[in-house]
């Protein structure tokens, strides 16, 4: 007789997934997953205010001069 309580035990909780799997699917799911990610990301985001964005400015022009180009020369070849 406790087989019978086992499988009715496993049937009820088949059940209440199948009747949850949406809500489930929005906690555990993929699309939950990459908008944990995404929050992740922008935490670490931070708003340039007036008094920084001259050494802001500075900083993005140095990092583009340092970027490596292509010669015209071996562009044409």
């Amino acid at each position: 007789m406790g087989w019978l309580y086992i499988a009715l035990l496993a049937v009820a909780v088949v059940l209440v997934a199948a009747a949850e799997w949406p809500r489930l699917g929005e906690r555990f799911g993929v699309d939950s997953r990459r908008r944990r990610q995404r929050a992740k990301r922008k935490a670490s985001l931070r708003v340039v205010h007036d008094d920084e964005a001259d050494e802001f400015a500075a900083s993005v022009e140095r990092d583009l001069a340092n970027l490596p180009t292509i010669d015209e020369e071996r562009r044409s070849r």
